[in-house]
């Protein structure tokens, strides 16, 4: 893999055949030390968070990311309930669009994210994989600064989103401490998301939807959010996109020149 491919300048004297360590390290939101002492083995054995970091810095496949897993002495993760591995074509995708995008799971956790949708969300890398605030569905009920990006009339409609997309994703595996775990949390903070949790409601399917945005930057932005549905049914890829010649366009473009990390500095 050439730096290129992941947005890295090639720079001079670059004797490197592939990525140097620091750039993998950087891409795996880690210090160059702590991976370095992986690769040499002469640090502790990786968690599974730290292997699926490095396993999406490298762009690997889901066979060789189980191999990563196997070298590490864990066992790969199953893949028919959720994975926080990206697949590469997904990655490629990414890098190509010139319109915000980003990779969840089934938790709302960003798994991914192209550099129009960090100056639009912000770097949801910051947070780390055991902080429940790293969940969408978890900061929409329980920090007002979550909510300020989004027009105050679509609320109530993505509160009762969110409430059944968590229920759809206990659902799918209820014995899953991630997923009842946060279910807990939330309940126990957000007497809303217990309202709304006791409708009961799975009825949010994935396909196009209205966002209407205030990004403290550029303004209004009125988009079209598509929701693509990964095999397993544990990822979404989530593409936002604005009406050709509209003013929300010319407004998505000033985001990609001014925008690039307004929001990327917020506190973990």
């Amino acid at each position: 893999m050439q730096p290129e491919d992941v947005g890295l300048a090639r720079g001079a004297r670059r004797r490197t055949g592939g990525l140097r360590r620091e750039e993998v390290a950087l891409l795996a939101s880690m210090s160059t030390d702590y991976y370095t002492r992986l690769e040499q083995r002469r640090g502790p054995q990786p968690s599974p968070s730290m292997l699926a970091a490095i396993a999406r810095a490298l762009r690997l496949t889901l066979a060789e990311r189980d191999h990563l897993y196997r070298l590490a002495g864990h066992a790969p993760p199953r893949v028919d309930v959720r994975t926080d591995h990206v697949s590469p074509g997904i990655l490629r995708v990414l890098d190509r669009l010139d319109t915000p995008a980003m990779v969840l799971n089934d938790l709302a956790e960003v798994l991914a994210q192209n550099e129009l949708a960090v100056a639009l969300h912000g770097d949801e890398s910051r947070f780390v994989p055991d902080d429940p605030r790293r969940s969408r569905y978890y900061r929409w009920f329980t920090d007002p600064d979550e909510r300020a990006l989004h027009d105050p009339a679509e609320h109530d409609r993505l509160s009762r989103a969110y409430a059944a997309g968590l229920r759809i994703a206990l659902g799918r595996d209820p014995g899953d401490p991630r997923v009842r775990g946060l279910v807990d949390r939330l309940l126990a903070a957000s007497p809303e998301f217990a309202a709304r949790w006791a409708d009961h409601d799975v009825s949010w399917r994935p396909g196009s939807e209205p966002k209407v945005l205030l990004h403290p930057q550029v303004g209004r932005l009125e988009l079209e959010c598509q929701v693509l549905v990964a095999e397993n049914e544990a990822q979404l890829l989530l593409v936002y996109t604005a009406a050709p010649g509209s003013e929300s366009a010319q407004r998505l473009r000033l985001l990609g020149v001014v925008g690039g990390r307004a929001l990327a500095t917020r506190p973990a």
